[in-house]
């Protein structure tokens, strides 16, 4: 996948966060996918995922998958 130029990205962090530091951000790219990241650490490394894998990974989380 090409990279996206994240600069004028929205971040969001779930509203489910409690605030102890443990979250992860997303923001939507313009093919329809997401990227991730650490909250703590905005300048760090950005995990980038496809509409389909990003997809998969909802229905997997939805289904316990990673429980």
């Amino acid at each position: 996948m090409k990279d996206a130029d994240l600069t004028g990205a929205v971040w969001r962090k779930s509203s489910y966060s409690n605030g102890q530091a443990e979250c992860v951000e997303t923001a939507v790219l313009p093919d329809g996918g997401r990227a991730v990241r650490d909250s703590k650490d905005k300048s760090g490394p950005i995990l980038r995922f496809t509409p389909g894998e990003w997809r998969a990974f909802i229905v997997g989380a939805r289904a316990g998958e990673f429980d």
